[in-house]
């Protein structure tokens, strides 16, 4: 398990089956697993001062993540 927070496994804990069968499914959604996976470990790396940004970088990187997360949801219950 990672120790980076907000991974998908931590947002959707009731939905790991779902989500594989999906990302083995749906190229799109794979797509967006690993678009969230990436955005999530920059958000993490920022946040930890690993990789700092300018505030509003850092805001804007957490919107984009947030709307990932979104559309994967989404896809989740349309499924």
């Amino acid at each position: 398990m990672s120790n980076t927070p907000h991974t998908l496994s931590e947002e959707f804990p009731f939905e790991m089956e779902k989500l594989h069968a999906l990302k083995v499914s749906n190229a799109h959604f794979a797509k967006l697993l690993e678009d969230y996976d990436a955005v999530n470990d920059k958000v993490h790396r920022a946040e930890t001062n690993v990789e700092p940004l300018e505030h509003f970088a850092e805001v804007d990187l957490r919107k984009h993540r947030a709307h990932i997360k979104d559309e994967i949801a989404h896809m989740l219950h349309h499924s």
